[in-house]
C-alpha cells in the first residue's frame, strides 16, 4: 500500500509501520510526490491536509511534522462510543479525527515528557492520564483504531487483506522476594523477630520459627504450584528477578546466597527470566549494569528482558539505560494504580524516544494489570476481581492482540492478605485459554 504525505517525517514513518505493518501486517511505502501517488494503480490512501483527487483521505492534525515537545491543546470528540482527540475540520476525511496523531501521541507516551506531579514514588499516575481522565484507559484504542481504518479501506479496496492475528496470553510473575522468612540471614532473620515480638504477633514468631527449622513451608514459596499450571496449561510465563542489594524498596534474598542461585536456575529452566531493575538502580545505570551482569552470570546466559521493580518509569531515561545495556525487551508498561493499557495498546511496540525524536529496537511489551493494583490499590476483594480482570481479556481478543498480567509469588500462597487471589490466577489463566 502507498501512502501520500507531503513531509515524510520519522514519526511519521514510526506510527504507519505501527498501524499497518506491527499491528495489521501490512506492507507500506511512503511518496511524498503527489504525481508518483495519482500515478499509483495500487491501494493508497492519502495523510495531508488536503484531498488531491478521489482517494482515501485522512486529514493530518499536525503532530506528526512536527519534531519537538511542547503542550498540545487536546480537544476530544465522541467516536464509535469512545473518546477521540486531535479533531480535525476537513469534511472530506473519511474519519473526524486524526487517528495517526492520536496513536502516536498515547503510544509515544507524550503527556509523560511534559510537566507532571509524580507519586509517592516518583511515577507518572493513572490518575493524570487522558485515557483515564477519559474513560479509554480500559480499552487498547490504538488496535480498534487499526481496525477501524482496515475496514475503511477495504470497503473502497474489497482485495486489501490484513495479518491474520491469533490471540496471545502470556502470564509474567515478579520475585520481589522469593520466600517470606528462609534464605534472609541471621541479622534479618533476628529484625524479623523483634518485630513480631514489638507488634505482639506470636502467630508469626511461630510461623517464621516453623519454617527456618523445616517444619513448614515458606509461604512465598509457591513455585511448585506455578510449574504445575504451567505444564497443565501449556504456558509460556516470564519471570523477572529482583537480584539486588538489600534496601528500604528492595528486599529479595542475598544475591550472594547458593539456594537463591538455584531457585534461579531453576526458574531459568522452566521459563524465560529476565532481570526486575531495583528502586535503586532506576538512578543509576553502574547499580543496573552490576545487577544484569549478576543475574547473567547465574544463569550463564544473556539477559535481555526487564520489568522495573515497583513499575518505575521515566521517559525517556529508563528505556535509554535499559537500551544501553543491551537490554531489548521491557515489560513495565502499565500502572500500579489502575488497571488497563497505560500505552493503549495491547502489541508489542519499539519504543520511540521523543526527545531524539527516534525510533529505537527496544521492545515494550504493555500489560493489562498487576494483581497489586486490584488488591492494594483498588481494595478489590478476590471474589469480585473476576469482574475486573474478564472484560480486560475481552477487549484484548476482540482485536486479537497480546494479553499480559503481572503476577507475584507471593500473591500465588493462599494465604494471609491473598487468600482466595489463587484460584483468582487460575480461572485468569482458564479464561484466557477459552
Amino acid at each position: 500500500m502507498l501512502i501520500y504525505t507531503p513531509n515524510i517525517t520519522n514519526r511519521i514513518k514510526y506510527t504507519f509501520n505501527l498501524y499497518f505493518k506491527v499491528i495489521l501486517g501490512v506492507d507500506i511505502d511512503f511518496t511524498a510526490s503527489s504525481e508518483e501517488f495519482i500515478a499509483y494503480q495500487g491501494i493508497k490512501l492519502n495523510y495531508s491536509e488536503q484531498l488531491i483527487d478521489n482517494e482515501l483521505f485522512f486529514a493530518a492534525d499536525g503532530l506528526l511534522t512536527e519534531t519537538n515537545i511542547q503542550t498540545q491543546e487536546l480537544k476530544f470528540i465522541d467516536f464509535e462510543d469512545n473518546a477521540a482527540f486531535f479533531p480535525v475540520s476537513n469534511k472530506k476525511s473519511v474519519l473526524p479525527f486524526d487517528a495517526f496523531a492520536a496513536g502516536f501521541f498515547l503510544v509515544s507516551r507524550y503527556e509523560e515528557y511534559l510537566p507532571y506531579i509524580k507519586d509517592l514514588h516518583g511515577r507518572f499516575s493513572a490518575e493524570q492520564s487522558i485515557a483515564h481522565k477519559h474513560y479509554f484507559l480500559k480499552k487498547p484504542m490504538l488496535n480498534i483504531w487499526a481496525l477501524k481504518i482496515a475496514a475503511i479501506i477495504k470497503s473502497k479496496y474489497p482485495d486489501f487483506k490484513i495479518a491474520e492475528r491469533k490471540f496471545e496470553f502470556i502470564p509474567t510473575i515478579d520475585i520481589d522476594s522469593a520466600y517470606a522468612y528462609k534464605l534472609k540471614g541471621i541479622i534479618r532473620s533476628i529484625g524479623g523477630y523483634l518485630k513480631s515480638l514489638r507488634n505482639l504477633d506470636f502467630k508469626e514468631i511461630i510461623e517464621r520459627t516453623k519454617v527456618l527449622s523445616g517444619i513448614s513451608r515458606d509461604h512465598f514459596d509457591t513455585f511448585d504450584f506455578q510449574f504445575s499450571l504451567q505444564e497443565k496449561h501449556k504456558l509460556h510465563p516470564v519471570y523477572f528477578i529482583l537480584f539486588a542489594e538489600y534496601g528500604d524498596f528492595d528486599k529479595n534474598i542475598p544475591v550472594n546466597n547458593r539456594k537463591f542461585h538455584s531457585l534461579i536456575k531453576m526458574l531459568g529452566d522452566e521459563a524465560e527470566v529476565g532481570i526486575h531493575p531495583s528502586f535503586a538502580s532506576n538512578k543509576s545505570i553502574k547499580i543496573l549494569k552490576q545487577e544484569i551482569d549478576r543475574l547473567s552470570l547465574v544463569l550463564n546466559r544473556q539477559i535481555t528482558k526487564s520489568r522495573q521493580h515497583f513499575l518505575k518509569l521515566e521517559m525517556p531515561h529508563t528505556y535509554r539505560n535499559l537500551i544501553d545495556l543491551d537490554i531489548t525487551d521491557d515489560y513495565t508498561m502499565g500502572y500500579a494504580s489502575e488497571v488497563g493499557f497505560r500505552a493503549s495498546i495491547c502489541t508489542a511496540y519499539n519504543f520511540y524516544d521523543l526527545e531524539s525524536d527516534t525510533e529505537t529496537n527496544l521492545l515494550i511489551h504493555p500489560f493489562a494489570f498487576m494483581e497489586g493494583t486490584l488488591r492494594d490499590y483498588l481494595n478489590i476483594h478476590a471474589d469480585r476481581a473476576l469482574n475486573y480482570i474478564k472484560p480486560l481479556i475481552d477487549e484484548v481478543k476482540a482485536v486479537n492482540g497480546c494479553f499480559i498480567c503481572l503476577w507475584h509469588n507471593e500473591s500465588l500462597s493462599n494465604q494471609r492478605r491473598w487468600v482466595g487471589w489463587q484460584e483468582v490466577y487460575e480461572e485468569t489463566i482458564k479464561y484466557a485459554l477459552k
